[in-house]
């Protein structure tokens, strides 16, 4: 198919492309569109031909749900069977942003978009240009990343247009992502709440409004072939690029030293490496594609450079990525979550 494509550089300038993105979530098409996350592939979330078209563009398994986008709080009452008081609490704080929770689901939801659960996931984006689509669409929309199935999340429209030119009807663009990771996953369905991915609002942000509220224990159980997943991400190998990637856990010190044996092995067997560190510690490699995330000071900018670094892997014609760890606190926990997943649980602790 042929893709169009529409960039906002104005809002009030650039309405056009709004109106005809709208206009193709209106005809049952599929639209390729910013958030504050990461961009979105979105449809009509109450159609299933059109949903179904997401799973085919992206080659994503029908088995794992989809999260729907709103624009007001007033839809949930159109599409959920209740709203429980913590979830006001909850969105009250955090909505608009970059916070998923799960409902139990009405009928109007059809078993394609929620992957047969009884459940849905559903929030309400930050980002400008996503909140006014979904508005002039008039529909909720079902939207996971605009990537090819299992591949490293896109934060900005050269990425949309690399996985999705040809499979997908409108691709529209804006600035590139704030978060730079997907939604925080939780369910509200449960008594404390539970959280099945973390994202950029933390447990421990969470843990103000409710300090019963937990971690999903499945979350780092790899061994689980039978998890039927509730949320995205909870059972495929995500975020992956092409190259191999290897994760590396430990003190700073026993990492350095871990990856320098490993880089070595690697490139003595005739293969190109991808090294991916932090500014403190960038120094201490002298070899390999060595790129650095930011300071470990600041993990919003790790979290926000980590897919396309791992996409600038690939642009090198990496063979396989040694990757530094963090702490599994706060937004740490979030960027450990998807880099757990893009190596597939392979990890060596030091």
């Amino acid at each position: 198919m042929d893709t169009k494509l529409g960039y906002i550089k104005n809002l009030n300038k650039d309405k056009k492309y709004i109106v005809e993105a709208s206009d193709v979530i209106k005809n049952g098409g599929i639209v390729a569109f910013p958030t504050e996350t990461v961009y979105g592939l979105g449809a009509n979330a109450l159609n299933i031909d059109a949903v179904k078209k997401i799973f085919k563009a992206k080659g994503r398994p029908q088995d794992n749900p989809l999260i729907v986008h709103i624009s007001s709080k007033e839809v949930l009452d159109e599409i959920t069977l209740e709203v429980p008081r913590i979830a006001n609490i909850i969105m009250d704080r955090f909505w608009p942003g970059p916070l998923t929770m799960i409902f139990k689901k009405k009928d109007i939801i059809p078993n394609e978009t929620s992957a047969g659960l009884n459940t849905i996931g559903i929030r309400m984006p930050s980002d400008e240009v996503a909140l006014n689509l979904i508005k002039e669409a008039g529909v909720p929309i079902a939207a996971p990343s605009a990537n090819i199935s299992g591949r490293p999340s896109p934060t900005d429209m050269e990425t949309c247009i690399l996985d999705l030119n040809g499979r997908v009807d409108y691709i529209l663009g804006s600035d590139s992502s704030e978060v730079g990771v997907e939604s925080t996953i939780l369910d509200i369905t449960c008594n404390p709440p539970c959280i099945l991915r973390p994202g950029g609002i933390t447990l421990e942000m969470l843990k103000e409004i409710d300090d019963k509220i937990y971690i999903d224990k499945s979350l780092l159980d790899k061994n689980d072939k039978n998890l039927k997943p509730k949320a995205p991400g909870m059972k495929y190998k995500h975020y992956a690029p092409k190259a191999k990637v290897r994760l590396v856990e430990g003190s700073i010190e026993k990492t350095v030293e871990k990856i320098n044996e490993m880089m070595h092995n690697y490139i003595d067997d005739g293969l190109k490496v991808g090294i991916m560190v932090t500014d403190e510690t960038l120094s201490n490699y002298k070899d390999g594609v060595i790129i650095s995330l930011g300071s470990r000071n600041n993990l919003s900018t790790i979290a926000k450079k980590l897919f396309s670094t791992l996409r600038e892997f690939d642009n090198n014609n990496v063979d396989v990525i040694i990757s530094e760890s963090f702490e599994d606190t706060g937004l740490g926990l979030a960027i450990m979550n998807r880099l757990r997943k893009a190596c597939g649980f392979d990890i060596i602790k030091v």
